[in-house]
């Protein structure tokens, strides 16, 4: 019997420039797998909590404390809650809120030599974590952007944020085979 993976495209919410990436996952993945996928592939950590949202019901890590509603992720399989045309939300850490949409765009019969997951396109670098959600974000980009001016003249905000994401961070920088897990 043949496999069957989901072509999926996700996308941050509300970044702009937009940061997304298609990937390929087999369906029988459980949301729990999906989440780690989603991770590589956007260049998260994996430091903070998470969730999915499909359908208005709400998945994730059973809290032990038992104050998130939310249903056991390692019970859901992709294909017996999504197919083609499926829209979902994954939000990613609960301080910054960063919230994903996914989408399935396709079902396609898994090529038995190949390896899944695998991302096959994408644009931008994930935001670094810790930089303070959108707002942040949106704040990293202007001070990296602003290059008239020297680090010694940019504003103090400025320098801080250049300074805090180091010399290595290109907010325009993605490739897709350091993305495939």
């Amino acid at each position: 019997m043949a496999r069957q993976i989901f072509q999926l495209k996700m996308s941050l919410a509300g970044t702009r420039p937009p940061v997304w990436r298609r990937v390929l996952v087999p369906a029988g993945y459980t949301l729990d797998r999906l989440h780690r996928v989603v991770q590589h592939a956007m260049g998260w950590r994996d430091c903070h909590l998470h969730s999915f949202e499909i359908d208005a019901v709400q998945y994730g890590e059973p809290d032990p404390d038992g104050e998130l509603a939310l249903h056991d992720e390692l019970d859901v399989r992709l294909d017996a809650v999504l197919g083609k045309g499926s829209r979902f939300s994954y939000t990613y850490d609960f301080g910054d809120w960063w919230e994903h949409d996914l989408v399935v765009e396709d079902a396609l019969t898994a090529d038995p030599e190949e390896r899944y997951p695998v991302c096959l396109a994408g644009e931008r670098a994930c935001p670094p974590e810790g930089v303070g959600g959108q707002l942040g974000y949106q704040a990293l980009l202007e001070a990296l952007d602003d290059q008239t001016a020297p680090a010694d003249l940019a504003s103090p905000r400025q320098a801080i944020l250049r300074d805090w994401a180091g010399p290595t961070f290109d907010p325009s920088r993605f490739d897709p085979t350091r993305a495939t897990t």
